[in-house]
């Protein structure tokens, strides 16, 4: 447990900054989740819509820091080749 004052401001800023980042993990990995359902369909259309949404939640994710650049780059790669595999 956090003794000095500064210490105690840490230890509350990064209590919400990993509730934050839980959020928008979460919310990510539940866009990825619909769209890898939609390709398994083979839904053609609402696919599309999803990968569209998932690329823009996965780069929002990756603009605050709570997931690194290139885990983002490397999903949004091999979840568009699963879109257009199913093409």
């Amino acid at each position: 447990m956090a003794t000095h004052a500064q210490a105690e401001k840490r230890a509350r800023q990064n209590d919400k900054r990993r509730e934050r980042n839980r959020l928008h993990k979460t919310a990510m990995r539940t866009a990825i989740r619909k769209l890898r359902k939609a390709i398994e369909t083979g839904d053609k259309s609402e696919a599309g819509k999803l990968l569209e949404a998932a690329v823009s939640r996965i780069s929002r994710t990756a603009s605050r820091g709570a997931i690194h650049a290139n885990k983002a780059a490397r999903t949004v790669s091999r979840l568009t080749r699963a879109f257009f595999k199913m093409q």
